[in-house]
């Protein structure tokens, strides 16, 4: 027989909200927020978007643009593409029973704010670079990458005729002999076919500023291409922008690099037609004699190499072969090829933290102007990220948990160090007591035995 065990009273299940423990706030979040607060983010960006807000007091309150901004943040900092993951109450500084706004209200929140305030954050966000030394504006670099857009090929329709590019393969995989109806055979006729899909010809209805192009791999796809300009003595972003997928690297170089000298500009509080670049850098893909003039002609130095190698100089007029030879020089000088390594260094950084860790590479949203606007804090979070590794020495969640273990790890090899030194301690006296008293050695022998 057994005594069965008297069942203890339940506890009470429903507590007052007032009546949870909150933690203290600490972490990568915490350090994220007293970043902000040291240039008074939330008070400006409520300046910032109160126009686009109606100030009547009729109706719901709408919400808060921080809020949405903090959200935004989250999902770059952990790699969350799409608005539906985001949530977290105390960087939102929500209490449990407010209810923390959906994707829905993010949604709503991004069409109501256009695209000129969404500039204005990421021009807040330089400025606080600028006062903190991270910013110099003398040398630039310029690159693109790649972001696969939220379509397929398969949803492509031709824009004269209407027909699906389903039925388009099907139609030519049956004019080559293969049934239309064996969906496998017409897979792998599709594969093998060589393509000449024209952005002329061809468009997707689900997103027709999505541009047919190959992605990073050399796979074609529906694209875009996101081109950011960096500071290469700091890493910030100067310049962010989200080119159609097949537009040429080269088409509008000077144009960008006259914009982020604006973005400078501004965040200095400086006069629009102030000068600080000296130096553009930028792969073969922006090589163009006539951007190469317009660069120049603005005294800025191009550190470009030349796309051709065996350029007939001497067929170009007087002042193109001025702008390729100057253009040469600076490329092969020692300091433009600091510059040249530097741009792989600090651009190749950023598109990995926007895009492949920011949650950015593959979209979620579909249109050029609301990937604009999310490109556009991305690049604005990947700065407050700098910012953060200067201020706190952690410019994301990851390196912050890293220092933690780190710091873990060092305590515990220190309680580790002193046991065994007191281990050592205890068996050298131990040793000693057994040398002096050979009777207590012998007897705790013929005791065990």
């Amino acid at each position: 027989m057994f005594t069965a065990k008297k069942k203890a009273a339940q506890s009470e299940f429903w507590i007052a909200a007032d009546q949870v423990v909150t933690t203290a706030k600490r972490g990568f979040y915490a350090k994220l927020d007293e970043t902000l607060d040291s240039f008074g983010f939330a008070a400006k960006v409520r300046e910032l978007c109160a126009p686009a807000y109606d100030q009547s007091g009729v109706g719901r309150p709408g919400i808060d643009p921080v809020v949405y901004l903090k959200m935004m943040m989250v999902g770059f900092f952990e790699d969350l593409p799409s608005e539906r993951a985001i949530a977290i109450r105390q960087f939102l500084n929500y209490e449990w029973t407010e209810a923390t706004p959906d994707h829905s209200s993010l949604w709503i929140i991004r069409q109501r704010l256009d695209g000129p305030i969404y500039e204005q954050v990421f021009t807040l966000v330089l400025s606080a670079l600028q006062e903190h030394g991270l910013l110099r504006g003398r040398n630039v670099g310029i690159d693109s990458s790649v972001m696969e857009a939220n379509a397929s090929l398969r949803g492509l329709v031709n824009r004269n005729t209407g027909e699906a590019y389903w039925d388009y393969v099907k139609r030519l995989a049956a004019q080559s002999g293969i049934d239309p109806e064996d969906s496998a055979a017409v897979r792998q006729f599709d594969r093998k076919r060589p393509k000449q899909m024209s952005n002329q010809e061809w468009e997707n209805p689900d997103d027709p500023d999505a541009k047919i192009g190959p992605k990073k791999d050399g796979a074609t796809d529906m694209i875009y291409k996101p081109q950011t300009v960096v500071d290469l003595d700091t890493g910030a972003i100067v310049g962010a922008e989200l080119l159609p997928g097949d537009q040429a690297d080269n088409k509008e170089v000077a144009t960008a690099i006259l914009e982020a000298q604006q973005n400078i500009n501004a965040a200095r509080n400086q006069d629009q037609e102030k000068m600080t670049v000296e130096t553009t850098t930028a792969d073969k893909g922006y090589y163009a004699v006539s951007q190469l003039q317009e660069l120049q002609r603005e005294q800025i130095k191009t550190v470009i190499c030349d796309l051709i190698s065996n350029r007939r100089v001497d067929k170009l007029a007087a002042e193109e072969q001025a702008a390729v030879k100057a253009a040469k020089r600076s490329t092969r000088s020692q300091y433009g090829k600091e510059l040249l390594s530097k741009r792989g260094q600090h651009i190749e950084r950023a598109f990995a933290h926007i895009l492949d860790c920011g949650g950015m590479r593959r979209a979620t949203l579909r249109g050029r102007q609301n990937l604009q606007k999310r490109f556009k804090l991305a690049a604005a979070f990947y700065n407050l990220s700098q910012l953060m590794r200067k201020l706190c020495g952690v410019g994301t969640p990851k390196q912050c948990e890293a220092m933690g273990r780190g710091a873990l790890g060092a305590f515990w090899d220190d309680v580790i160090m002193g046991l065994l030194a007191l281990a050592a301690e205890w068996l050298e006296t131990k040793e000693s007591e057994e040398q002096n008293h050979p009777a207590r050695l012998s007897y705790s022998f013929e005791f065990a035995a």
